[in-house]
């Protein structure tokens, strides 16, 4: 068993841990980063269908929940979304943009995995996986790590261990406990960009439904996103669901806008005017996904007639509803789905400008492991890039 000395071990070698130990070891620091796992970047290599969804163009503070919201602001200034760009350009990775300012791969998430690395080599950071980290202590100086593969020694450690999502790919809460053992508090943590499930008995109803996509607009009581909602086997998901599923508090309801591009009342008075005898029905299968009509018709047990035998007020309430429609989650996918962990490390704790801890000389916090969570749309991989970068710089 060897024992070795560095300026800075780096625990996680997915995202920010590697990116970090790059941007170390540019400055001449001695770094080793060790995982458990056996694959460097699993994480990465999954996302964007597995073109890595590497980064959002219109990144900013206001795309990410904290306790505190200010936190990210200094690290997402001093290391953006261009900077990481140019790097990929520097790679010859080619990209492009797919919606809303989300940037993907052209090719292949490897590549982004593949970058981090050849970084890492390149400037001597040494990655070492499929080691377990059993103990870390601190004597004071320097920190000793007690590992699988032997026991390592360093003037400084960087958690860049992520959340609980995704356990499949070793997600763990070890990051958590690190940062307990030093004095540290936790923002309570759960699923976040997520799938919600539903009630048995909505659940039996819009089974049927399943893979049937509409666009909307799903709104909590504290934000709302104008995106795909895709029905599945248990619940609801789709690129609005997840994002609202970050504001989601259980028990409440999740309202949607089944006709996000049009004024409902205003087009259901147009239509009784110009084609009085249309059926509800039709007028509803050329406005939402056919399928959901029927199922529609049923939950909210409209009367089914032509249009001109509705009363205004009649109309009114029908617009009200497709603006407005009331879905009640049991529950969401948990973390098994789930893409990222809300809360985490209490950044009240840690520095914004350098990511170390205010409590523990040496300890420094990165990525996910921190009660930062971006939108989806490769705002968390921006987080992990910018907070990498910043402790990076003065690890």
């Amino acid at each position: 068993m060897e024992t070795k000395t560095f300026d800075c071990i780096i625990l996680g070698a997915g995202a920010a841990g590697l990116h970090c130990a790059a941007t170390a070891a540019k400055r001449g620091k001695s770094v080793l980063v060790l995982d458990h796992a056996k694959q460097a970047g699993k994480k990465i290599l999954i996302s964007g269908g597995g073109r890595c969804n590497f980064t959002n163009m219109y990144t900013a503070p206001d795309n990410f929940l904290s306790a505190n919201p200010h936190f990210c602001k200094s690290a997402l200034s001093r290391y953006t979304q261009w900077d990481f760009i140019a790097q990929v350009s520097r790679y010859g990775i080619a990209y492009h943009e797919k919606t809303l300012g989300q940037l993907f791969c052209d090719d292949s998430a490897k590549q982004i995995v593949r970058m981090l690395l050849d970084e890492c080599a390149e400037h001597g950071a040494r990655v070492q996986l499929r080691t377990n980290v059993t103990d870390v202590s601190f004597d004071g100086q320097e920190y000793q790590l007690d590992t699988s593969q032997g026991t390592y020694n360093a003037k400084s450690v960087v958690v860049a261990t992520g959340g609980l999502s995704m356990p499949k790919l070793g997600a763990t809460a070890f990051g958590f406990k690190l940062a307990e053992q030093f004095g540290h508090s936790i923002q309570p943590v759960r699923a976040g960009l997520v799938p919600f499930t539903l009630h048995d008995s909505d659940k039996a109803q819009f089974e049927p439904l399943a893979g049937t996509a509409c666009d909307v607009i799903a709104a909590s009581d504290r934000a709302s996103f104008k995106e795909a909602m895709l029905f599945t086997h248990r619940g609801v998901s789709g690129p609005a669901i997840l994002q609202v599923s970050s504001y989601w508090q259980p028990g409440e309801s999740v309202h949607i806008n089944l006709m996000p591009d049009a004024d409902a009342f205003e087009a259901l008075k147009a239509s009784k005017q110009q084609q009085p005898k249309m059926g509800l029905k039709a007028w509803l299968s050329q406005h939402i996904a056919k399928r959901l009509v029927s199922i529609l018709l049923e939950r909210e047990k409209w009367p089914q007639k032509n249009l001109a035998d509705y009363s205004h007020a009649e109309l009114s309430s029908i617009a009200e509803c497709l603006h407005n429609w009331s879905l009640k989650p049991n529950g969401t996918e948990g973390y098994r789905t789930a893409e990222v962990t809300l809360g985490g490390v209490n950044v009240d704790e840690v520095s914004s400008k350098t990511m170390q801890s205010k409590l523990q000389p040496g300890l420094y916090f990165i990525g996910e492991v921190l009660d930062v969570t971006g939108w989806l749309g490769g705002y968390n991989f921006q987080w992990a890039w910018s907070s990498a970068w910043v402790c990076g710089e003065s690890v």
